[in-house]
């Protein structure tokens, strides 16, 4: 008999950023799977159980998770953010396509959230306004000669970036090596959007020019929007900058 595996997103962090249906999953699950951190976000009943392991576990996480649904559980795998953006929903479909056939059978339920891109543009205006596309630094997964590709080529296309994973203690150079590059590309006046902690108490929005901009004022806990060369700043009196990116570009129709 197969149980339910919800994979939920508990947002940025803010609790009330997670979604009322991602409670509703919360509820209902007697076993969580996560990284420690996410799962500190859950405010657990007696008769739940938690499974935690580290943030570079996550197949192994997805597998353990399934091997219990498939067994009748009711099963949580907690993701920050959304689970769908480099998060653990595509670590649970690989386990699945990969894995043994019981874990087809298993009652899949992906419930969206709110990722830190939209959290950190929704704090400075709206610089997501236009065309954007989310690219994660980490090179763990994907060679960074792919990663300069793409970041090169989304700047052409005129893309506004969303930058995850910038920078960590094992990567300390990504980061500013990905302004170099976009300084070749785009204007020295696109502003770049360093959002820390999106929502939670210790929040941090630094806004720079990309000509400027120091790769030192990101973390692991920061997402960085690049804006496009549409990308633009209004200034007001005693409150904080706008910054928006048109919904319309020269030769579009309104």
């Amino acid at each position: 008999m197969s149980g339910t595996l919800y994979v939920i997103g508990t947002g940025p962090g803010n609790p009330d950023q997670m979604t009322p249906e991602a409670a509703r999953a919360v509820s209902a699950s007697t076993d969580f799977f996560g990284y420690g951190p996410y799962l500190d976000r859950i405010d657990f009943q007696p008769h739940q159980s938690r499974h935690a392991s580290d943030n570079r576990e996550e197949l192994d996480r997805a597998n353990a998770a399934l091997k219990m649904a498939a067994e009748g559980r009711t099963v949580c795998v907690v993701s920050g953010g959304d689970p769908g953006v480099f998060a653990m929903a595509a670590a649970i479909c690989e386990a699945i396509d990969k894995g043994p056939a019981e874990w087809r059978g298993v009652d899949l339920v992906v419930l969206p959230g709110i990722t830190a891109m939209l959290a950190v543009a929704a704090r400075t205006g709206a610089p997501l306004g236009h065309d954007f596309c989310a690219i994660s630094l980490s090179d763990n997964l994907k060679p960074w000669d792919v990663i300069e590709k793409r970041l090169t080529l989304a700047a052409q296309a005129g893309f506004v970036i969303a930058l995850y994973n910038p920078i960590s203690k094992a990567r300390p150079w990504q980061l500013g090596r990905a302004f170099e590059l976009l300084r070749s590309e785009l204007p020295g006046a696109t502003p770049v959007i360093f959002g820390r902690a999106a929502g939670r108490p210790d929040e941090r929005i630094t806004v720079q020019p990309l000509e400027t901009a120091d790769a030192a004022v990101a973390d692991m806990a920061t997402c960085v929007i690049i804006g496009s060369p549409e990308t633009r700043i209004v200034a007001r009196d005693g409150k904080p900058d706008l910054i928006y990116t048109p919904r319309f570009i020269a030769g579009g129709t309104r």
